[in-house]
């Protein structure tokens, strides 16, 4: 069984989602594209909702999320409707590469751990900025390369880890996607990531409560679903995090104004 067929859907279905940096990075995501009580922004690749409806309690800011699976959109207004933000976000199945939107409409696009995993990052780029506003910003929170060229044995492993579709980018080969796409006053900051600290931030991402919810969710698909089980087997199979992958192995935040 290929793990690029299943990883999301199974993400959706125990209702947690993988996103490098945590809080910490989404919170840095927002500051950079000043993203205020006023904001209308765009979530490309919501995953479960955690985000827009951060953003929606917080900032008390409109938020679309948009996701390729339906049901991480269902996921995601299940969400909604448990915080009691429903009034100021909402969700959309859609493909990042092909916006449902009009030109100019959002103060700011995001996008957290999802442009790696894009087939066509360079159209995907374009649909970002093309929904933007003039003077809006899009940002990126994306899995990087902080020292390359990275050892054979890591990118394999990382491809394993990511289901097999992901392709991580330098930074400067996400400020290429970025400046190619006629973004400006890019800012770039990378950080290294180690596997104890990114569980410790899942785990704030969505709360303990959140997150033990997550993992009951977890057993009860491991003891009702084969393909489930045979999917975890698969994945012990791929091994822990090299050793030396936080040498080369982190995250960044990329945000550029239109």
């Amino acid at each position: 069984m290929e793990n690029k067929a299943i990883i999301f859907d199974f993400a959706a279905e125990v209702g947690l989602t993988k996103q490098v940096g945590g809080r910490k990075a989404t919170d840095e995501l927002i500051e950079l594209c000043h993203i205020d009580k006023g904001s209308y922004v765009l979530d490309v690749g919501c995953g479960v909702g955690v985000t827009p409806c951060y953003l929606a309690k917080r900032y008390n800011c409109r938020v679309v999320g948009v996701d390729i699976r339906d049901r991480m959109i269902d996921r995601s207004n299940e969400r909604a409707k448990r915080e009691g933000v429903e009034d100021h976000v909402e969700f959309r199945v859609a493909d990042a590469q092909d916006l449902p939107f009009q030109d100019d409409l959002f103060d700011a696009v995001i996008c957290e751990s999802v442009l790696a995993m894009v087939p066509d990052k360079p159209k995907a780029m374009h649909e970002y900025v093309r929904v933007t506003k003039r003077g809006g910003c899009v940002g990126l929170n994306e899995s990087t390369w902080i020292k390359t060229p990275p050892p054979v044995d890591l990118v394999e492993w990382v491809g394993r880890d990511l289901g097999g579709i992901a392709q991580i980018l330098s930074a400067d080969g996400w400020v290429g996607l970025l400046e190619n796409a006629g973004l400006r006053d890019i800012v770039v900051r990378t950080y290294k990531v180690n596997a104890r600290s990114e569980l410790i931030k899942i785990i704030r991402r969505y709360g303990l409560r959140g997150y033990l919810e997550a993992s009951c969710r977890m057993l009860s698909l491991y003891r009702k679903s084969p393909a489930y089980r045979t999917f975890l087997k698969e994945v012990k199979e791929t091994g822990a995090m090299p050793k030396h992958a936080s040498e080369y192995f982190g995250y960044g935040i990329y945000v550029g104004r239109k």
